[in-house]
C-alpha cells in the first residue's frame, strides 16, 4: 500500500486561509471531508510520511484519486460547511456516532390535532416534543402510567382513536379516568392541547407550580368536605412525586446542561452523555465511533458536538414549539475542550439562539457528575471491544473466504445482490441491495419493475428478469460513468488558462461551494462481486448481460437456495462453502436480505394492482376518490362490509356511485383476495427467484 504519486497537490497551490477539503476516490463517491485554519497545513500532513500515517489514514490516502478544499471565511464557516458535507455526502472514512443501542424516547406529538404521549425510537419528526433518551421503555411507561392521573392525554394509536370515535364509546383508559376521551368529545381540541403542553411543562422541569396547585386544591376540598375529591387529589399529588423520586436529582433545580464524557484507545473511542434539566437526570446515550485518524480527545469532542448537535434546527429568540433546538442546552460540560473551542462556542450559539457554554468543569458537583459519565464511557467502551473485536474479525474473515473461494484477486468490498420476485409470473419486480465491508449501506439499495416477462415457466420468466435487471443496472453505469467523464473533461478545459499553465487550485475548486462538482449518480458506483439469487441459469444470464455490455472486471456468482450451494458462470459444478464458513454465512445474510427486499415491493406492488382492479370497473371514480374511499375505510374488507350511506359519508362520492360500489363488492363475493397485502404469511405468495 503506498499514496498515490499523482494525489498530492503542489504546495504553493493550497492556500493558507481556513477551508474545508474533500478525498474523492476513482469514481469520483467523497471518501473524506475535513476541515483546517490552515488547509495548506493540513493536506500536506497527509504526505510528508506515508509510514507514519494511521493505518486507516493510510487506507483513505491510497484509496483516494483525487482532493478538493474550499476556502471560507471563518473557522464557524468551516464547521457549518465540514457538518453540511459530512451529512449530504455520508464519506465512509469520517467518524460516525453510533448509537451504542437504540434509544426510546417519550414523544408527544404536538403537530397533531389530539396531542398523543408514547414510545417513540430512531429519527426525530419535525413537530414532536420528545425527551429522553430513557435506558428502557417500560420506564417511559412507569412514568406515563403515574403522570395520566393528572395529565390525562390521549396514549392511543390512530386506529383505535377514529374506532372509538366513529363508535361513540371511549376505550378502557377512557373509562378509569386516565384519558380525557377527545375521541368521544369529552374535551374539545383546546382544552385537550392544554393537557397535554401540562404535561411537557411537568416533564420540562416545572414540577413544583403543578404540586403546589394540586395541594391548594386538596385544601380547599377539604374544607368543602368534599373528602372523597381530596383523597383523589392527594393520590394525584403522590403520583407526580413518585414519577419525581424515578428521576436522580444530581444538580440545583435551575441546571441545565448536558454532560459528555469519552474513553478512548488508538483505535476507536466511547461517547457518553447525561442529559441533565431541572437538576434531574432526565436521560443518558451512549456512541461508539472508529478512530479514522490520529485524533485527540479535542477534536473528538469538537466532532461529536457538530454532529450531535448539528441536526437541530435553529430556535431563534424563543423556544421552538416542536423542542427541537430546545435540546441543545445553556450549559455543555465535557471532559475535554474542543479542538477549537471559540469556533464551536460561536456555532452552538447561532444554532440555538441564545449563548451556550461549553467548558470542563474543574471541582464541585459538576465535576462529580463528569467523573460519573466517564466511568460510564469507560464501561461502554470495554462491552463494545468485547462484542466489537469478534465482528470485525468476523467481517474480515467472510470477505477473505469469499474471495479465496470464488478466486477473486482481493477481497469484494462492495457485494451487490440481486432477487426477483413474482407470483405466477405477474407483478414481477427485483432488488438489488449493496453491501460494503460487510456491512449492509441501504442508502443505495434500489428496485426494479421487470418491463418484459417470458412465456415460458417460471425458471425461464427469473432467467429473464435476470438478465433484463443486470443489463439495465449496468447499463446506466456506463452512461453514468461516460457522463462524469465528460463532465470532468469539460470542466479541465474550462479551468486550463492560455499557454497550458496549470490553475492556481489545479487540486481544488478553490472558493465557492457551488462550482464544485457535483457528487456522481448512484449507479456509478460498480460492485467488486455480484450475487444473484438462484442456480447456475441466473448465474449464467447474469455473466451474459455484463459480456453484453463489455464488463469483465465484475465477479459474478450464485447462491442457490436448496443445498446452499455457491453457482460459478463458467463452472458446471456448484463450490461448496463449509458450512461454518464465515463467508457462506456473509452470502446468506447478502441474499435473505435482497429476498426479504424484493418480495416487500412485490406485495406492495400486487396489493397495489389488487385494490386499483376492484374499483376501476365504477364508472365515474377516479383515482382521487378511489385513494379517499381506501383512506377513509382503511381497506377494501372494511368498504365491501360498509352500507350506502357509509360510503357516502366520503367527500365527492355520491349514492348512485355508493351504490355501484356496494353492488360491485357484494357481488364479486371476494374482497379476501384483495387483502392478501396484509397478510404476509400467505402460503401462496412465494418468491420465485431461485
Amino acid at each position: 500500500m503506498a499514496a498515490q504519486p499523482h494525489l498530492r497537490p503542489e504546495p504553493g497551490s493550497i492556500p493558507t486561509s481556513p477551508g474545508v477539503y474533500r478525498f474523492r476516490d476513482a469514481h469520483g463517491r467523497v471518501i473524506y471531508v475535513g476541515k483546517a485554519k490552515n488547509l495548506r497545513s493540513r493536506l500536506s500532513s497527509y504526505f510528508q510520511d506515508f509510514a507514519g500515517l494511521h493505518p486507516r489514514t493510510q487506507t483513505m490516502v491510497s484509496t483516494a484519486a483525487d482532493v478538493d478544499w474550499t476556502v471560507v471565511g471563518t473557522e464557524v464557516e468551516a464547521l457549518q460547511l465540514e457538518y453540511s458535507w459530512i451529512k449530504e455526502y455520508d464519506p465512509r472514512f469520517n467518524v460516525r456516532y453510533r448509537d451504542d443501542k437504540s434509544y426510546p424516547y417519550l414523544a408527544i406529538t404536538l403537530n397533531e390535532e389530539f396531542p398523543r404521549v408514547q414510545v417513540m425510537r430512531g429519527a426525530r419528526r419535525k413537530g414532536v416534543r420528545y425527551f429522553g433518551p430513557y435506558s428502557h421503555a417500560w420506564a417511559i411507561r412507569e412514568t406515563v402510567d403515574l403522570l395520566l392521573r393528572v395529565f390525562p392525554v390521549r396514549t392511543c394509536s390512530t386506529g383505535v382513536f377514529k374506532r372509538a370515535r366513529s363508535s361513540g364509546r371511549p376505550c378502557l383508559l377512557g373509562y378509569i379516568d386516565k384519558c380525557s376521551a377527545p375521541c368521544v368529545g369529552r374535551v374539545d381540541p383546546q382544552e385537550h392541547r392544554a393537557l397535554a403542553e401540562d404535561f411537557c411543562a411537568f416533564m420540562a422541569g416545572d414540577t413544583g407550580r403543578f404540586i403546589r396547585t394540586l395541594e391548594q386544591r386538596m385544601r380547599d376540598s377539604a374544607v368543602e368536605q368534599e373528602y372523597e375529591r381530596a383523597a383523589r387529589i392527594r393520590d394525584d399529588i403522590q403520583a407526580l412525586r413518585t414519577a419525581l423520586e424515578k428521576q436522580s436529582v444530581v444538580l440545583s433545580d435551575s441546571t441545565d446542561c448536558d454532560v459528555i464524557a469519552f474513553a478512548e484507545d488508538p483505535l476507536e473511542a466511547a461517547a457518553q452523555v447525561f442529559y441533565v434539566r431541572g437538576g434531574r437526570i432526565r436521560g443518558r446515550r451512549g456512541w461508539v465511533v472508529d478512530k479514522v485518524e490520529d485524533v485527540d480527545t479535542g477534536q473528538l469532542v469538537e466532532q461529536f458536538l457538530a454532529q450531535t448537535y448539528g441536526g437541530l434546527a435553529p430556535e431563534g429568540a424563543g423556544r421552538a414549539p416542536d423542542g427541537a433546538a430546545a435540546a441543545i442546552p445553556r450549559e455543555v460540560l465535557v471532559s475535554a475542550p474542543p479542538a477549537d473551542p471559540e469556533a464551536v462556542t460561536a456555532w452552538l450559539s447561532e444554532h440555538r439562539g441564545a449563548r451556550v457554554e461549553v467548558r470542563v468543569p474543574q471541582r464541585g458537583d459538576k465535576r462529580t457528575l463528569l467523573d460519573t459519565v466517564a466511568k460510564n464511557a469507560e464501561q461502554a467502551l470495554a462491552r463494545h471491544k468485547t462484542q466489537r473485536a469478534s465482528d470485525l474479525t468476523t467481517r474480515s474473515k467472510a470477505l477473505a473466504d469469499i474471495a479465496e473461494a470464488l478466486g477473486l484477486d482481493q477481497a469484494p468490498l462492495r457485494i451487490e445482490c440481486y432477487d426477483i420476485s413474482n407470483l405466477q409470473g405477474e407483478n414481477v419486480v427485483a432488488s438489488m441491495v449493496v453491501f460494503e465491508d460487510g456491512m449492509a449501506r441501504k442508502s443505495e439499495y434500489r428496485r426494479f419493475s421487470i418491463r418484459g416477462s417470458g412465456s415460458g415457466g417460471a425458471e425461464q420468466n427469473d432467467v429473464a428478469a435476470m438478465h433484463e435487471v443486470i443489463s439495465r443496472r449496468f447499463t446506466r453505469y456506463l452512461e453514468e460513468s461516460q457522463r462524469s467523464g465528460e463532465l470532468a473533461r469539460m470542466g479541465e478545459a474550462a479551468e486550463a488558462p492560455p499557454g497550458g499553465a496549470p490553475p492556481a487550485d489545479a487540486a481544488g475548486s478553490g472558493g465557492d461551494p457551488a462550482t464544485a462538482p457535483a457528487p456522481p449518480a448512484k449507479f456509478a458506483y460498480p460492485p467488486n462481486l455480484v450475487v444473484v439469487d438462484g442456480g447456475r441459469p441466473q448465474v449464467q444470464a447474469a455473466r451474459r448481460a455484463l459480456d453484453e455490455l463489455g464488463i469483465d472486471d465484475v465477479s459474478v456468482c450464485g447462491l442457490a437456495k436448496r443445498l446452499e450451494e455457491v453457482w460459478l458462470p463458467e463452472e458446471e459444478d456448484p463450490v461448496i462453502l463449509p458450512r461454518a464458513s464465515e463467508g457462506l454465512y456473509l452470502l446468506q445474510r447478502v441474499r435473505d436480505e435482497a429476498h426479504r427486499f424484493a418480495i416487500t415491493y412485490h406485495r406492495q406492488k400486487r396489493a397495489k394492482a389488487l385494490t386499483s382492479s376492484a374499483l376501476d370497473e365504477v364508472p365515474g371514480l377516479g383515482p382521487a376518490r378511489r385513494t379517499a374511499l381506501l383512506r377513509h375505510f382503511g381497506s377494501l374488507r372494511r368498504l365491501a362490509a360498509a352500507s350506502v350511506e357509509e360510503i357516502t359519508e366520503v367527500p365527492g362520492v355520491g349514492r348512485r356511485t355508493a351504490e355501484t360500489i356496494a353492488a360491485l363488492l357484494a357481488g364479486t363475493g371476494d374482497t379476501g383476495g384483495h387483502t392478501t397485502a396484509h397478510h404476509p404469511s400467505d402460503e401462496g405468495e412465494r418468491d420465485h427467484g431461485g
